[in-house]
């Protein structure tokens, strides 16, 4: 018998990003361009709009929060009180869309994108052709004040960032390389000692989060799938999610309610139209651990 879920909420474009914070799932949703957040009861609320798709989410140690503007190209900044500013601006660095982000303990981000036209590629060659043969992208540090630089090349759609409550490590999804990749974390947010630390194939990494016992759970956007998987690749569990499974968190009260965003199709033109996204949840044993 697989694990008990149950739909938390429904009507969503398209969820990403979920995090949880001060009792509620906060999550981006692209198409209605709006950051939303839904409590363990299902109750979803807008809680803002941008005039972008907004992606990766995290807060600052003042409680401003950052978003990632996806086709713009910028994190931006919302204060207290509801101000939104460019907060750093990534052109020269992302070859397409941003996309997923994590926030560290000083309010530096790591910022993924992804590196070329991927729906464009996909409509055109396939997804096993691009997943075999694609242009590569480079992650971006933001640092508390703004500041830009590259952080890591050569990475293969990177996505998915999580950061272990030691602070030392930094790991994320390569999605189109089917790995979790590792690095040392240095002063001034420097990665270092690059290495893998999970094949994942045949599931490929979007949205990750980071448990307890040291085990990921990964949403895989080509199956109806979140997989735990521990470093080395082994598979601890899969929970069937009924739809290709986009973005996933821990959290909760206790940390052990896990949050699976679904949707129907990551086709921009498809989502867009019709609100297939769910946010699905289960009840697993180790709580949520790290960043975000």
């Amino acid at each position: 018998m697989g694990r008990a879920t149950k739909v938390l909420a429904e009507g969503i474009y398209f969820g990403e990003g979920p995090r949880w914070r001060e009792g509620r799932l906060w999550f981006s949703d692209f198409y209605a361009h709006a950051v939303k957040s839904v409590s363990l009861a299902g109750d979803v609320r807008v809680e803002f709009e941008i005039d972008d798709r907004p992606s990766g989410l995290g807060w600052m140690p003042d409680g401003s929060m950052l978003i990632v503007s996806m086709t713009r190209r910028q994190v931006l900044r919302r204060t207290a009180d509801g101000a939104i500013v460019v907060h750093a601006d990534l052109g020269h660095i992302a070859d397409f869309h941003c996309n997923d982000m994590v926030v560290d303990s000083a309010g530096g981000a790591y910022v993924g994108n992804f590196g070329f036209d991927l729906d464009a590629a996909i409509a055109s060659r396939g997804v096993e052709n691009v997943l075999a043969d694609h242009p590569t992208a480079k992650l971006a540090y933001v640092s508390p004040t703004g500041e830009v630089r590259i952080a890591a090349e050569g990475m293969h759609f990177p996505n998915g960032p999580v950061i272990t409550p030691d602070g030392k490590t930094l790991i994320l999804g390569e999605t189109l390389g089917a790995v979790l990749t590792a690095f040392d974390i240095g002063p001034d947010g420097a990665l270092s000692n690059r290495r893998v630390w999970a094949p994942t194939s045949p599931s490929v990494p979007d949205g990750i989060c980071l448990d307890a016992d040291g085990a990921i759970w990964i949403a895989n956007p080509i199956a109806p799938m979140c997989v735990r998987i521990a470093e080395g690749g082994e598979v601890l569990e899969i929970i069937d999610t009924g739809q290709p499974c986009y973005a996933c968190m821990l959290g909760g009260d206790d940390g052990r309610t896990l949050f699976m965003l679904t949707a129907a199709s990551s086709d921009h033109e498809a989502a867009a139209k019709t609100a297939t996204g769910k946010i699905i949840v289960a009840r697993v044993d180790s709580p949520r651990a790290g960043r975000p």
